[in-house]
């Protein structure tokens, strides 16, 4: 019985997997590699570890059992006998390598037991005259693909694309002829052309280093089309009317008037950025970036303030409940004695409370409201909701932003992270929002010393947490783990809270996990900051939000585990207060190649923004930016880190939305096909 055909195998799925539905998508799905099958190699000149083509004569053929079942064929031509080995094959393959058959080979060669060798090649038979079959006129695409879609298939589906497109004139160029004249880049006809089928005598290395001129074009097309939709949505975003956030600022001077610190220059700075926004008519949406600890709370507080005193709601969401407490108790201790009320709400607060919350928010009667996700529930509305803050927002969808946003109508938009961008990644991602940076850290922020231990001096690092608690101080020791888990046999906190406790009966211990319930969770944390609990055991819940001055020692178990950012994040929750800091990193042995280059960094580096940078250089921008990434047209060809091309993009992309809006449709239907909707948050 012939197989049902479902639709999730069709090849229009399989295509679709990878973007492809129209010749627009076809003719920019460019090669990953190229082969060289326009050429012979003769035996005697074959190199290992290269891939060649050669044309032979088959001379033996057998089956072999050592060390496992394989097909092992040698094969000659006048200079020379090689062996072709398959681990896996299939009975007409054995046919086709039969005694005295001709073939064409194409692999690349190892040095195998036997002589030179190739496992797998690909081959296929020809006429008995040597060379008489006709040698490919162009180097051989190798396209990234899906399960089930083989090369073949989808170098003819792109070949038949180019066809249309060129006969329709679709691969008409995008930028206008001066623009292109004095960027010196190809035609991208031209440049596309070539990209699928470039001549033998290009050079391979150009080609696959991504640095010959087609390549540059399509990487300059591609960033252009991300400056391009980004840019336009920020102009569609200042024509729609928002509230204009005027205000007196008599509860902002109160509030700075009993506040135990002075800000920062950088936090007046933003502030000002911050309020010269806020009573424009326009909808603001601004970014404030700063390392861990530059007080980017007690700027959101002075905007939040603001919006209050116009009139209006705010509302701050953070992506755990940890970091929600943290700013609900921090914002009521500031604002609650100016006569501002601040609600309160998460998944876990209990339904009697989380009514009367609610109710107070549709009324008006709560002006500032903090939460989780929570926020973005049907039920939450706002009677006049004027500015929102999404702390950490990173951490949040696209569409979770957009749906805290839509609750008031064209509401002005504050987003935080504590995850420094580096400067070419925000120019380029980031160009749909103005951007605050706070880049200077309060007054008496204590340097935190890093320290690296193997996993060997553990009770050496018992000893000292030990000494550090007795002595009245307080410290985090942090696991990656809640469970134990098979596959990565890591130190969990269950385990390590019982094994601490064991080791310190003299020690006050606690322990928070993210699969606490929120009132034990919350009761840990209060103790924790009370003194109450001079140890705390904990997971990554404690990554941002967690502020207690007294704790000055944190202890990383299996820091190579960890990515840089969670490293410097966790890092941060200690040297807060007037006591010398430090953070140990503990590591197990070997450790990886990346690990050691993570552990390098973080040691030798403070400042975020430096981490940033050297983060990205490990990572590459694709996992550095995280959520953001929904929302975005994401990068396939261009490399952020080429500051040159991006500011090349940023400039043209101004130049052609105000000179040439017709082509810049043509070029964000090209590039993006109408993917531009989540551009909005």
């Amino acid at each position: 019985m012939k197989p049902k055909t479902t639709p999730s195998n069709t090849l229009a799925a399989k295509l679709a997997r990878l973007g492809l539905r129209t010749d627009a998508d076809f003719i920019v799905h460019l090669p990953l590699r190229y082969e060289d099958e326009t050429r012979i190699t003769r035996i005697a000149d074959a190199r290992p570890g290269e891939a060649a083509q050669f044309e032979v004569e088959v001379i033996d053929c057998e089956i072999v059992f050592r060390p496992r079942r394989q097909l092992v064929a040698r094969v000659a031509d006048d200079s020379g006998a090689m062996t072709l080995r398959f681990l896996n094959f299939y009975p007409n393959q054995q046919k086709m390598l039969q005694i005295g058959a001709r073939l064409r080979v194409f692999g690349e060669v190892h040095e195998g037991y036997l002589g030179e060798e190739i496992i797998h090649p690909r081959f296929q038979s020809v006429s008995a005259e040597p060379q008489t079959q006709a040698l490919p006129d162009c180097l051989t695409p190798i396209y990234p693909t899906t399960a089930g879609l083989g090369q073949a298939t989808l170098r003819r589906l792109i070949a038949r694309a180019l066809e249309r497109s060129e006969a329709a004139n679709a691969m008409h160029d995008t930028l206008p002829s001066a623009m292109l004249k004095s960027l010196r880049l190809p035609e991208f006809a031209a440049a596309i052309r070539l990209l699928h089928t470039p001549p033998p005598n290009v050079k391979l290395s150009d080609l696959e280093s991504r640095k010959h001129p087609a390549w540059r074009r399509v990487q300059f097309d591609e960033l252009l089309a991300q400056q391009l939709s980004l840019r336009r949505a920020y102009a569609a975003r200042r024509t729609r009317i928002a509230p204009q956030l005027v205000a007196s600022g008599q509860l902002t001077t109160a509030l700075l008037a009993t506040l135990p610190f002075e800000l920062t220059h950088a936090q007046v700075r933003t502030w000002r950025e911050i309020a010269a926004d806020l009573v424009q008519p326009h909808p603001m949406q601004r970014l404030l970036q700063g390392d861990v600890g530059s007080g980017k709370t007690i700027v959101a507080a002075l905007a939040m303030l603001q919006a209050v005193e116009a009139g209006y709601q705010a509302a701050l969401m953070a992506p755990t409940e940890i970091l929600a407490e943290q700013h609900y108790r921090k914002l009521s201790g500031w604002l609650e004695p100016l006569g501002v009320k601040v609600g309160w709400i998460t998944g876990s607060l209990k339904a009697k409370a989380k009514r009367e919350v609610i109710a107070s928010v549709g009324a008006g009667s709560t002006p500032l409201i903090v939460g989780t996700h929570a926020l973005i529930e049907d039920n939450v509305a706002f009677e006049k909701l004027g500015l929102t803050v999404v702390d950490e927002q990173h951490r949040f969808g696209v569409r979770q932003r957009l749906a805290l946003k839509d609750k008031g109508q064209f509401a002005h938009q504050l987003a935080m992270s504590a995850t420094p961008i580096p400067r070419t990644l925000a120019m380029s991602l980031y160009a749909d929002l103005d951007v605050s940076v706070l880049d200077e850290l309060p007054p008496g922020r204590t340097p935190v010393v890093t320290k690296l231990v193997a996993e060997s001096r553990r009770a050496d690092v018992l000893t000292r947490v030990r000494a550090a608690c007795i002595a009245g101080g307080q410290a985090y020791w942090v696991c990656p783990l809640i469970e134990e888990s098979e596959t990565l046999q890591l130190k969990t906190a269950e385990e390590t809270f019982t094994l601490l406790v064991e080791a310190m009966p003299d020690v006050k211990i606690g322990l928070v996990h993210g699969r606490l319930k929120a009132d034990a969770k919350a009761a840990v944390m209060a103790a924790f900051a009370a003194n109450e609990i001079q140890l705390l055991v904990a997971t990554t819940v404690i990554e941002v939000g967690v502020d207690v001055p007294n704790a000055s020692l944190m202890v990383i178990e299996h820091a190579e585990r960890f990515g840089l950012a969670q490293l410097h994040q966790l890092r941060g929750r200690v040297g807060r207060g007037a006591a010398h800091s430090a953070c140990i990193l503990l590591y197990a042995q070997p450790l990886g190649q990346l690990a050691r280059a993570r552990l390098k960094i973080i040691f030798e580096n403070n400042d975020g923004f430096e981490i940033a940078n050297q983060d990205l250089h490990l990572r590459g921008p694709g996992e550095f930016i995280g959520a953001r990434q929904s929302g975005l047209p994401l990068l396939r060809y261009a490399d952020l880190e080429d500051v040159e091309m991006v500011a090349s993009a940023r400039r043209v992309a101004e130049q052609m939305l105000t000179q040439s809006p017709l082509q810049v449709d043509d070029h964000l239907a090209r590039w993006l096909g109408g993917r531009e909707d989540l551009l909005k948050a």
